[in-house]
């Protein structure tokens, strides 16, 4: 296939494009709702687990409601929640296959293979922020209570709240190194336009973080901190990427 020919082929009218929008929506939105409705069978089992940080801190008083609607409110964001990571596989196919329909048909095979790692990344992220951020940042609230002599008695929507927007928001935040390996493949930026960038994407990373997380330092610092680290894997895997094409020429 020569270069006019590839053109024609990748090139969408901004109606097609409208409708190729419509439909992925519409399909990512079905699979969110066949697992959402999944996890509502099992979201009493989901908010034991998500509980599982608080009471593994120690000694602490129970959550509790302060308006009638919060428990449900609580199981639906849980349920949620629950059913993107189930169905994150089907929602990120769409979305990339959303974005592969304006690419060249030599870049479209670099998002198909981004799919699998899309999902990956972000179930890691939620479950990064879940088992290792979670626990130190209810401990330093608990204890920074204690310092100003605060009780704390957290009720249950704002724990829920708390944990299930810091999961969706690491999750999306691990989404770093396969945008910008995508981004390099359909050549948008280079190698060397990413290295040089480093210390303002740094700046970026701590701004980001601080309006993504509570109004907290440990949150911050264990958001922006991951953050950057993916945007070097995503440096490494476009080098090691270029590097073997290099090879094979």
């Amino acid at each position: 296939m020569d270069k006019n020919e590839e053109l024609s082929t990748s090139t969408m009218s901004l109606g097609d494009h409208l409708e190729e929008l419509r439909a992925r929506l519409i399909l990512a939105l079905l699979g969110l709702a066949v697992g959402t409705i999944a996890c509502l069978i099992f979201g009493r089992y989901l908010l034991r687990f998500l509980q599982r940080p608080y009471y593994n801190i120690g000694s602490v008083p129970p959550l509790v409601v302060l308006a009638p609607a919060d428990a449900f409110v609580g199981y639906m964001k849980v349920s949620f929640i629950a059913g993107l990571m189930l169905s994150c596989p089907w929602v990120f196919y769409h979305i990339w296959m959303f974005v592969a329909a304006g690419l060249y048909q030599k870049e479209k095979r670099y998002v198909k293979i981004a799919v699998p790692f899309s999902a990956a990344l972000f179930v890691a992220g939620a479950f990064f922020f879940f088992f290792v951020v979670a626990p130190i940042s209810l401990r330093f609230f608990l204890k920074f209570g204690d310092i100003i002599g605060v009780t704390a008695s957290w009720t249950f929507q704002k724990y829920i709240a708390f944990i299930t927007t810091l999961m969706l928001v690491f999750g999306l935040a691990f989404q770093t190194p396969i945008a910008i390996f995508i981004l390099n493949k359909v050549e948008l930026v280079s190698i060397a336009a990413l290295k040089s960038s480093r210390k303002y994407v740094l700046l970026a990373m701590f701004i980001i973080a601080a309006m993504a997380t509570p109004p907290d330092v440990v949150s911050q610092i264990t958001l922006a901190i991951p953050l950057y680290l993916l945007y070097e894997l995503g440096i490494i895997l476009c080098w090691l990427s270029a590097k073997k094409r290099k090879n094979e020429r």
